[in-house]
């Protein structure tokens, strides 16, 4: 009787997540696909202004191989860029002056706002001083990018392309990330997939619709929506600045797209899972708001979501059950099915599919890091400063 009972435990149980499946597939926005790109545009008559900012931290390491790519934009308008050295140890800033000398492009300036004040991360800090900087050249849009986002030639002018076209306050690309090294290729496309999973893309470039996101290494940005908003001041404190950045602007009235790049690449290795983890955990927790209910139903969803399926399936293998066996399959089945689409657009072999029940498990285990971390003191860390809370002073180790 024990026996069956538990069975039929892990039968129910089974079921439950081949529904949450079946939920996902069908009501999630269609999250599960890649088409999502560049909307329709056609090329302004008059081509706006554009100031690109870039907050650089400790970015001498991949430096060589994005900032070029700014510097080579074909842009039919005037452009600028305004790298912002945030107390780099490394060079940064003196190396982005010898590239712009060896390269030529468009024009760079080079500066530093000095040490974030109390409430501010570092990188929106950046941003902020980069963002004054511009405002003397009375740009129509604002490029903010990251340091290690490398851009096609034409980057920019399709970037403003489709802003104008179609009307939108923000046009944002979540860069194709690096994925080289074994972690990289079992960890990065699965971190696109749950994100796009909590943020639909289709959903977000929606009108009326609440969803709110952007990707922070690529967002074109209309400089009356930032005024309007009121960025980054409005999100000094945040640490997923990119989303909370499109809060600000959707909930101000303006309109905002994301989707996939497609010559838009992030160069920055993550080789070890360890570098991989310190992304991911630094921050998770932020995510939840620092919440232990919503922790505790984060990790309780994601069993159920991604850990049940094979469990069910081996377990009803192992004890004869065929009903829990073929459910449990189903399930990771129809989860299989729906990340091949993203390890085809990361041009990945699609046997990594029915691995990402493991995946997620390391995503779990991140997830409950990152909050050990914060209640330890710890908080979020990126390159030397930690913000244990939303409202911490930057503590610089």
């Amino acid at each position: 009787m024990g026996q069956t009972a538990r069975v039929s435990a892990i039968a129910w149980t089974a079921a439950g997540s081949l529904a949450a499946w079946l939920w996902l597939l069908l009501c999630q926005g269609f999250f599960w696909r890649t088409d999502v790109r560049l909307p329709r545009r056609t090329e302004p008559k008059e081509w706006p202004s554009v100031c690109v900012v870039v907050p650089a931290r400790d970015e001498a390491a991949v430096l060589p191989a994005s900032l070029p790519t700014l510097l080579a934009q074909d842009y039919p308008g005037r452009a600028e860029i305004f790298l912002i050295d945030d107390g780099s140890s490394d060079g940064t800033g003196e190396l982005a002056r010898e590239l712009a000398r060896r390269h030529g492009g468009l024009p760079l300036t080079v500066d530093s706002p000095g040490e974030p004040p109390a409430g501010w991360t570092g990188k929106l800090w950046a941003v902020r001083h980069g963002i004054g900087l511009a405002r003397a050249r009375e740009p129509e849009y604002l490029l903010l990018t990251d340091a290690d986002i490398a851009h096609a030639p034409d980057s920019l002018r399709e970037l403003v392309a489709a802003a104008r076209t179609g009307g939108f306050d923000v046009v944002s690309q979540m860069a194709r990330l690096r994925v080289e090294s074994l972690w990289e290729r079992l960890v990065v496309p699965a971190f696109v997939y749950f994100f796009a999973q909590l943020y639909p893309f289709r959903r977000i470039g929606k009108k009326g619709a609440r969803t709110a996101a952007a990707a922070g290494g690529c967002v074109l940005l209309r400089t009356e929506a930032a005024e309007r908003a009121r960025i980054p001041d409005a999100i000094r404190h945040a640490v997923i600045d990119d989303v909370a950045l499109a809060r600000a602007v959707k909930g101000s009235g303006g309109r905002i797209w994301l989707g996939l790049a497609e010559r838009v690449d992030s160069v920055r290795p993550y080789p070890r899972l360890s570098d991989l983890w310190r992304m991911v955990s630094r921050s998770a927790y932020a995510q939840l708001r620092h919440n232990p209910l919503v922790l505790a139903g984060t990790v309780a969803g994601l069993a159920l979501v991604y850990l049940v399926p094979p469990v069910a399936l081996i377990a009803g293998l192992a004890g004869g059950d065929a009903a829990t066996a073929v459910i449990g399959g189903l399930a990771w089945l129809v989860m299989t099915g729906t990340y091949a689409p993203m390890l085809r657009y990361y041009r990945q072999p699609l046997w990594l599919a029915p691995l990402l029940p493991f995946t997620a498990f390391l995503y779990l285990l991140m997830t409950v890091d990152s909050a050990v971390q914060h209640y330890r003191g710890r908080g979020a860390a990126w390159k030397g400063r930690t913000y244990a809370r939303p409202d911490a002073v930057p503590d610089e180790g």
